[in-house]
């Protein structure tokens, strides 16, 4: 499954652009300020309804209009299909699959899966463990869509839960109310716990080679920390109810799967902690490179790459070694102020705006 076409109308600083994107590795330069950024979020936007950039939708909207409509064609092994997302501030979204309106973010089946690099998604590597887990959490729903379900079910359970300990708190409940939602809390939790689990243990090998590749000195890994220790969902609910009385003084939940953390390592250190913005840049390279072979081997799908300013800090040695495993598997597009900043770019591979116009390939 790959993007075929991609049409803007109005989105950030394009008042109108259209262009096709080939099979494999897609270079769009230009200065800055150009729109080169725009143009990855576009086709993110497309495909799912949400940007990767920012959650205010307004900005999202040319100044000067009121409508921004993306349109994305997309082309599988037996079907094309067409994604149309419009967004009107302080309206629903529009989104459209084939001519027909859907809820929410279109089905992974008429749309490529995605996998994005952006500067600001260094805070995955160096931000609050919440960033981490729910990007494992949607690399869990990518790798095992009947799966996707496990996050949600464990949020509404631990919501539900929260709000019974302050019905507690206030008298209007006794504590023995909390069996029933520790039961659903702890099976929700233990199918969480055990999907994330698998996901890190298929991502250690392929994480490990590919951050050596891009040149880490010490061996990187990654780490999955559960905050349980239960093997089963007796043991998760045996724990929360020896926490029970801490629960009820803070008036929230303190253990369970919603503090796990997944850390990134660079020989015994914390690259968090102790890692040079370098070092945090290529480790989560490594992470999305693995996360794309683990997607092929286990779905036979290769993820649409999207990458922004990803070769800027990059050594000509590292720039070559990115551009080779661009080109292995798979659709890519990336963004550079120069076109040769990616090594051997052709003019197949390369797309030129200017500010808020694709100067080509245009479609005709």
């Amino acid at each position: 499954m790959r993007v075929e076409r991609l049409q803007l109308r109005d989105f950030r600083n394009y008042e109108a652009a259209e262009l096709e994107l080939p099979q494999g590795l897609v270079v769009v330069a230009g200065p800055n300020g150009a729109g080169k950024t725009n143009l990855v979020e576009a086709a993110y936007f497309g495909c799912t309804a949400r940007s990767p950039r920012t959650s205010n939708e307004r900005e999202l909207v040319r100044r000067g209009a009121a409508v921004a409509r993306v349109v994305v064609d997309t082309l599988g092994d037996d079907a094309a299909h067409r994604l149309e997302v419009g967004l009107e501030p302080g309206q629903p979204k529009r989104v459209k699959v084939d001519g027909s309106s859907v809820d929410g973010v279109p089905d992974d089946r008429v749309r490529p899966l995605l996998s994005v690099f952006l500067p600001e998604r260094l805070e995955l590597v160096k931000g609050a463990p919440s960033a981490r887990r729910a990007h494992l959490d949607q690399v869990v729903a990518a790798l095992w869509p009947a799966r996707a379900d496990a996050r949600s079910a464990y949020s509404r359970a631990l919501a539900q839960r929260n709000a019974l300990l302050g019905r507690i708190r206030a008298g209007a409940s006794g504590p023995g109310a909390l069996d029933a939602w520790d039961r659903e809390l702890a099976r929700h939790g233990m199918c969480l716990m055990e999907d994330r689990a698998e996901a890190v243990e298929g991502l250690h090998l392929p994480f490990a080679r590919l951050a050596e590749r891009l040149g880490l000195p010490e061996r990187a890994e990654l780490r999955y920390r559960p905050r349980s220790a239960a093997s089963d969902a007796a043991g998760l609910v045996a724990e929360l109810e020896e926490r029970r009385a801490a629960d009820l003084e803070r008036g929230f939940t303190v253990h369970g799967p919603h503090r796990d953390e997944l850390t990134l390592l660079h020989g015994d250190a914390s690259l968090r902690a102790y890692g040079s913005q370098g070092q945090q840049r290529i480790a989560l390279l490594a992470l999305l490179f693995a996360e794309r072979e683990l997607l092929s081997d286990r779905r036979g799908r290769a993820p649409l790459m999207l990458l922004d300013d990803v070769m800027s800090e990059l050594d000509h040695e590292r720039r070559e070694l990115l551009a080779c495993l661009l080109r292995s598997g798979g659709q890519a597009v990336v963004t550079a102020t120069e076109a040769d900043h990616v090594p051997d770019v052709d003019g197949d591979e390369l797309v030129r705006v200017s500010t808020g116009t694709v100067l080509g390939p245009v479609v005709a």
